[in-house]
């Protein structure tokens, strides 16, 4: 938005400085005047010439003879005061606004999209210290942000390149080999296009939480595992696995739906990656005044923590992963995490010493509403 130009805050702070001074010398000057040339009368009068103790020649000065000899060193000192203001004034307002400087410029290198610059401004902790310890943070957080951006955009660009390369090949395959059995050619790309669809699908979810575009009512997280559970308890049993769910009613204020999905999305995660066969899942929830926490854990080779600090970012995968019919899209976590988020939540991720992984997301108790 354009502005008027105007006078720069150093030149304000300089005529702040340099008005105050002569405010203070005239101050100073007006106390001069009361409490001393108040006490001189206008007109001395002194003894005649010819009386008996005249003592010889006698000059008193009057009002008008201080007047005229004050006046003018006072308008002297007066503009001595003004130029000793102006120019101590822009030397010291220079100094002050020094660190404001600095500050100007990383915010135009950051306009500019350089996000690595920080200030690292000097000295003890001040204002100006507060405000650029502040900035510095807010870089390094959009600094990784943009980084995150641009991994997600190209992993999301080779993920939807993928199923489309390959239908590609199929089409191709199919076009040339007429003699090919097409039953078997319409069930890859059958399999290959749902794929693709729910890498989409779950795109606009994970784009969706992001921009917290939902209405909010209480919820229970606890009607939310059973829910889960019950849906893909057939899965759980065709792959071996026991689902245990306890706990007490926690109800958070969200989205009914998106809480649902993070719920389905760590327990599909926990009976997925389990182990081969008697694997079990243990879903919790509990509550306190001013956190609801849904805890999913379940068994499972044992993680290296490096690898679990990476699991909720986009498309990243361990590398069992990638060879199962229910490997998922590589979304997973990271929807979870970014509906918790959403919600002014947190998801925490601890490997277990036996083996597996516990994920912990502890979002706001919802506050009582009008009528309950």
């Amino acid at each position: 938005m354009g502005r008027a130009p105007g006078l720069s805050v150093r030149l304000k702070l300089t005529l702040s400085y340099a008005g105050f001074i002569m405010l203070a010398g005239v101050l100073l000057l007006a106390v001069v005047w009361v409490f001393l040339l108040r006490y001189v009368p206008e007109v001395i009068y002194t003894a005649p010439r010819d009386a008996p103790e005249w003592p010889g020649p006698l000059i008193v000065p009057n009002r008008s003879d201080l007047l005229r000899a004050f006046v003018p060193k006072a308008a002297l000192m007066l503009a001595f005061l003004l130029l000793f203001g102006l120019a101590g004034g822009w030397v010291l307002a220079g100094s002050m606004l020094a660190p404001l400087t600095r500050i100007k410029n990383a915010t135009r290198l950051a306009a500019d999209g350089s996000l690595s610059h920080r200030i690292q401004l000097e000295g003890r902790g001040d204002e100006f210290r507060e405000l650029a310890d502040a900035f510095d943070t807010m870089l390094a957080r959009l600094e990784a942000h943009d980084a995150e951006q641009q991994r997600f955009a190209a992993n999301a660009s080779h993920e939807l390149r993928t199923p489309l390369a390959i239908t590609q090949a199929l089409l191709d395959v199919a076009r040339t080999d007429l003699e090919r059995d097409t039953g078997e050619l319409v069930e890859r790309l059958h399999f290959v296009n749902s794929r693709a669809i729910d890498l989409t699908e779950a795109l606009l979810l994970l784009s969706r939480a992001n921009q917290r575009s939902f209405a909010r009512e209480p919820v229970d997280l606890s009607l939310a595992a059973e829910e889960a559970t019950e849906t893909l308890l057939p899965l759980a049993e065709k792959r071996g696995v026991t689902l245990e769910t306890s706990g007490d009613m926690a109800t958070a204020d969200g989205s009914h739906a998106l809480l649902l999905q993070m719920t389905t999305n760590l327990v599909h995660n926990a009976i997925v990656h389990n182990l081969p066969a008697q694997g079990t899942v243990w879903v919790t929830t509990t509550t306190s005044p001013d956190s609801v926490t849904l805890t999913v854990e379940n068994t499972g080779t044992p993680l290296n923590p490096r690898l679990v600090t990476t699991l909720t970012e986009p498309f990243q995968r361990a590398t069992s992963r990638l060879h199962t019919d229910h490997a998922g899209v590589g979304l997973g976590l990271a929807i979870v995490k970014s509906i918790a988020h959403a919600h002014d939540g947190t998801l925490t991720l601890t490997p277990r010493t036996a083996g597996g992984l516990r994920a912990t997301v502890r979002l706001p108790a919802a506050r009582p509403h009008p009528g309950t």
